[in-house]
């Protein structure tokens, strides 16, 4: 994304918003909305919406396994699987 191409005002937007919403869906574009000279609202395709929010998941995930690892919130994984059988077994 180059934000000197992806930044419009808000008078623009209204002015072209099927153009725009065309444009930002087909090329999969992140597209910044301005007001009175200041950034204020994002406009996304879905796709990349989706993305976006996959990889943001992700990078909790990744946060959280390295506190816990930070805390010593870890075992083996032949313990954690024995665990998991174990859970099995008792379901069955």
């Amino acid at each position: 994304m180059k934000p000197s191409e992806d930044i419009k005002p808000i008078s623009y937007f209204k002015a072209h918003a099927s153009e725009v919403i065309a444009d930002v869906s087909n090329n999969q574009k992140t597209l910044i909305i301005t007001q009175n000279g200041e950034a204020k609202v994002v406009v996304q395709d879905i796709r990349t919406f989706e993305q976006f929010q996959e990889s943001l998941a992700l990078l909790k995930i990744l946060a959280l396994s390295a506190n816990h690892l930070k805390e010593g919130r870890v075992k083996p994984i032949k313990n954690a699987f024995d665990d998991l059988q174990k859970r099995i077994r008792e379901i069955e």
